[in-house]
């Protein structure tokens, strides 16, 4: 009898615990990890990494998509051509978490709401992604970044698709966002008043850099936009982010104010070379003026150089259709060799700059590429000295005669 009281009891308790959900339970937690932004060129827009702890098991691994090796003696051509070798890699919290307390970076954190069953299927996804086979991939600036593949990887191992509300502001009925990629990228140069830096981007990257992303290509873009993204995003009703905080925090920095900008430089310049003009009646003037216009030539035709070989060079779309090929002519190179000489076409080659330059001026606000405000002087001295260049000879030429 007591034996068969047993078995009832056993049958009844089998039948209760499977009648009853089971109440899933697991002690790891995944968190996206967000950088501020650092004073190195590479680090003006901040990082993205997410973070796998597990107390139960003393784990604290960080997953970093955005380690490259500079050590490859190929490394700056293939940078150049925008072969750009990226991977990712497993460090520890520790580890990761010394550099951004070296660098004086905050570092912001945000706990996913994800089942177990998700957060299984997340850190698999990201170890398989560390294997030697899996952890390489093509970087592209703004379309495949470390930002991308953290926000892509989290999005591909949810239950449910996620629902972002809009992180920029959206105000066209296509979707895409009132700014640029370029606005995007000028929002933090601007706020380290990194203007040489941007000039030198604005000088490079063409006119796809102005296309106006989705909410969500701007989402997958920036570091500050992933996190934006994911405090607002719903995977089916329930929100993505449980909790946030900020796990590294540093004083807010002093405000520099830096005078030099490019755009006072080459105004300086400008006003430089009618100065020498005015004077040029004097030797010395005439001279400086002389070497003035090499210089400017020179320089100005090999980053037209540098334009078209990035143009033509690269793998991606980044560095084309880049309308400062106009004024920054490559063949500006060469003619500094004839500078001086008398043949007649030089004057007219002189002239079709002039021209260029000049409808580029009129245009400067209308054009499809966003063009950097240092331009409008640069674009005034060589409208000045290209005109000034054709006159001198078309004046030589007339009293030859």
């Amino acid at each position: 009898m007591r034996h068969f009281a047993i078995l009832i009891l056993l049958f009844l308790s089998s039948f209760i615990s499977r009648s009853q959900p089971i109440k899933e339970s697991c002690t790891r937690t995944i968190s996206l990890l967000t950088c501020a932004p650092g004073t190195d060129l590479y680090s003006f827009w901040g990082h993205t990494a997410i973070r796998i702890k597990d107390s139960a098991r003393g784990m604290d691994v960080i997953y970093n998509y955005g380690i490259f090796d500079d050590s490859d003696p190929l490394f700056y051509i293939h940078f150049t051509k925008g072969i750009m070798r990226y991977s990712v890699a497993a460090e520890t919290m520790s580890d990761f978490m010394s550099e951004y307390e070296y660098e004086h970076r905050a570092v912001f954190e945000q706990v996913l709401n994800l089942s177990c069953s998700e957060k299984d299927r997340l850190y698999e996804a990201l170890r398989t992604n560390t294997l030697e086979e899996n952890r390489f991939y093509n970087y592209h600036f703004h379309t495949d970044n470390c930002t991308t593949r953290a926000g892509r990887v989290i999005e591909s191992n949810l239950s449910e698709p996620l629902s972002y509300a809009n992180t920029v502001p959206l105000n066209n009925p296509d979707g895409k966002s009132g700014i640029s990629f370029r606005d995007m990228i000028h929002e933090y140069l601007n706020k380290e008043q990194a203007y040489w830096p941007e000039l030198g981007i604005d000088f490079l990257l063409g006119s796809h850099l102005d296309k106006k992303p989705t909410n969500l290509e701007a989402i997958h873009f920036l570091p500050d936009y992933l996190y934006r993204g994911m405090d607002s995003a719903m995977e089916g009703t329930k929100p993505l982010v449980l909790q946030r905080q900020a796990i590294l925090r540093f004083p807010e920095k002093t405000e520099k104010h830096v005078w030099f900008t490019p755009t006072l430089f080459f105004s300086f310049l400008l006003v430089l070379a009618i100065v020498f003009f005015l004077l040029r009646d004097k030797s010395v003037f005439a001279n400086a003026l002389l070497i003035y216009d090499i210089v400017l030539f020179s320089l100005s035709g090999l980053i037209g150089i540098l334009i078209t070989c990035l143009w033509l060079g690269r793998v991606d779309d980044v560095c084309r259709d880049n309308i400062n090929i106009l004024w920054a002519i490559p063949t500006h190179a060469i003619i500094v060799f004839f500078i001086r000489k008398k043949a007649a076409w030089i004057k007219y080659y002189f002239l079709v700059t002039a021209v260029i330059a000049a409808v580029l001026l009129i245009g400067f606000p209308f054009w499809f590429q966003r063009m950097n405000l240092a331009v409008y002087p640069i674009l005034g001295i060589i409208i000045f000295r290209s005109f000034t260049l054709y006159i001198n000879r078309f004046r030589a030429e007339k009293n030859s005669v």
